[in-house]
């Protein structure tokens, strides 16, 4: 929670309060908008980067 403390504290000194609603206006958008290209991290496959990753082996395949 001390990074996100820390990144308010720095919006706060970086931006003006009519840019700092547009920050947070945003920010909504990406997190409510299903069409958005930009969405949130996602937090599952940080914990488990290597869920369903898998692949063919090109030498195990018989094609007859």
């Amino acid at each position: 929670m001390q990074k996100i403390s820390r990144f308010v504290i720095w919006v706060c000194k970086k931006f003006n309060r009519i840019e700092i609603e547009h920050i947070v206006t945003e920010l909504l958008n990406v997190l409510y908008d299903p069409s958005c290209e930009i969405g949130p991290r996602d937090q599952f496959k940080e914990e488990h980067p290597h869920y369903r990753e898998f692949g063919v082996d090109p030498r195990n395949l018989n094609l007859h």
